[in-house]
């Protein structure tokens, strides 16, 4: 098993797509390991955007990500960062496959919704940025068994 990172950004949380997202992801079988809401601080979206901050973009995307709360998730499944990724589609939300998220709901390269996990490293980086040690949860949903076949969970 795996658990990556998702944040529901700004764009996701004004338009009220909270529910939404968070459904798609349930519904595919991915199991929630922690979440909470969270204002971005300067400091974090220049860690969080390191290969960034030096772009001439770098100010509005740091704007974009405080205009409001985001809500910082940890999910957990088989291949979770892979499934993840091809959940939220191509970054530019014009440029996104229908029926992934970014499809369906963006039509931005910034405003795009979520934020990803690019690969296992990144994903454990990112989640020890964004939660605490006792603010992600290791549990087995009673579901698992109707999720994934014998020998599938690693």
């Amino acid at each position: 098993m795996e658990t990556t990172l998702v944040l529901l950004k700004p764009s996701c949380v004004q338009r009220q797509l909270i529910g939404e997202v968070v459904n798609r992801f349930e519904r595919r079988g991915l199991r929630i390991s922690g979440m909470k809401m969270m204002q971005l601080s300067d400091q974090i979206l220049r860690e969080h955007y390191a290969h960034l901050v030096d772009k001439p973009f770098f100010p509005s995307l740091q704007a974009s990500m405080q205009a409001s709360p985001v809500v910082a998730m940890a999910l957990t499944g088989v291949d979770a960062v892979k499934v993840v990724r091809q959940m939220a589609g191509v970054t530019n939300g014009r440029e996104a496959a229908p029926g992934t998220i970014r499809g369906d709901y963006s039509m931005s390269n910034q405003q795009n919704i979520v934020h990803a996990s690019d690969s296992v490293e990144n994903a454990a980086i990112e989640l020890r940025r964004f939660f605490s040690e006792d603010e992600v949860f290791d549990y087995t949903s009673n579901a698992q068994g109707f999720i994934y076949g014998d020998g599938e969970c690693k």
